[in-house]
């Protein structure tokens, strides 16, 4: 069961009751250039903007990526007061031991865990999400032919995702998790606990058939780490910054109850629509494994027969760090 409000998280939070909310799970928009009205409209015309369009490398189409090189020191101070406001409000809402996990950009991370611990959280450690990215390895702009040996930046193959936990308030995490069902993360099984690193394919056609948001993080990952948010599978897990629902579709497929809240109506209505389409997919994968089965058949959804069919007969395909496309996500294979 999902909740989904139109709102801004921050006036919404405000209201909230305390100690209502056991996890949240969310990728930002860092609140600084890429989403704000001007540029969205910018993306959605093609004409970029702050966002980088170009068209194909090498074959391959380029999702759109926000420049964080272009922000200045004074909109990264503003980043970090955007996350200690937004920090300062969801503490109280947070039942004691309640995990916070936030997607990161590594040259940003350090502001945002600096905010959060300034706002009453403890910082713990990071999930980090390897796979294929076109971000970084670039030569010196116009001056490639010069320095061809030389990149400006090392070449993206990670994406971090910040855990913060709000302080226990029992003497032990045993004594918490028996008073609020928090204070630690859920394992894969009983042998195996959550690795604090995660190979992960891009976000596959399929997916983005559904939600056409350039953020969508792939339901591979979604569910592993929506899964790991509730240590006892209880509670509800919130996304404050929902774009088109990949989390709470992700706590769908799990089985857990989940709240979403999102500013911009396009990507509302959107997440309407996307969010129980994309739970139906890989009906078998609840995110207690690493490897995920991707042909498997699409759970029929109500009044939405044909795209269910259309689905099914698309297997999710994944990238491993060479660019071959696979159609079962191992480890293994995405390492080596």
């Amino acid at each position: 069961m999902y909740r989904l409000h139109h709102a801004d998280c921050f006036e919404w939070l405000r209201a909230c009751p305390a100690e209502s909310i056991q996890a949240v799970c969310t990728d930002p928009p860092y609140g600084v250039l890429e989403f704000t009205g001007k540029e969205v409209s910018k993306l959605r015309a093609g004409r970029g903007g702050v966002w980088r369009l170009p068209p194909t490398i090498g074959g391959s189409k380029r999702d759109p990526l926000p420049r964080f090189t272009v922000l200045t020191e004074a909109q990264k101070k503003q980043l970090a007061r955007f996350f200690g406001e937004w920090g300062r409000l969801l503490l109280p809402v947070l039942v004691p031991g309640a995990h916070v996990c936030v997607a990161g950009n590594p040259a940003l991370q350090h502001l945002v865990q600096g905010a959060m611990a300034e706002a009453g959280f403890e910082v713990r450690t990071a999930i980090m999400r390897l796979y294929y990215s076109f971000r970084g390895g670039d030569r010196p702009k116009n001056a490639e032919r010069e320095f061809p040996e030389v990149c400006v930046t090392a070449k993206g193959s990670y994406e971090p995702w910040m855990l913060f936990r709000k302080p226990i308030s029992e003497r032990t995490v045993a004594e918490n998790l028996r008073r609020w069902k928090t204070g630690g993360l859920r394992r894969l099984s009983l042998d195996k606990p959550l690795p604090d690193v995660i190979p992960s394919g891009r976000t596959p056609d399929r997916e983005e058939a559904i939600a056409d948001h350039p953020c969508l993080k792939p339901q591979h990952f979604m569910r592993i780490l929506v899964r790991a948010m509730l240590p006892l599978g209880e509670g509800v897990v919130l996304d404050p910054f929902m774009g088109s629902g990949s989390t709470l579709a992700a706590a769908e497929a799990v089985g857990y109850e989940s709240v979403g809240v999102e500013l911009d109506e396009t990507y509302f209505e959107q997440a309407k629509a996307s969010i129980p389409r994309l739970a139906a997919l890989y009906p078998r994968f609840i995110g207690d494994e690493m490897e995920m089965e991707a042909n498997l058949p699409t759970a029929p959804v109500q009044g939405d027969e044909q795209l269910s069919m259309l689905l099914a007969e698309a297997p999710a395909a994944y990238a491993d760090g060479q660019g071959t496309v696979r159609n079962r996500t191992r480890v293994s294979e995405v390492l080596s």
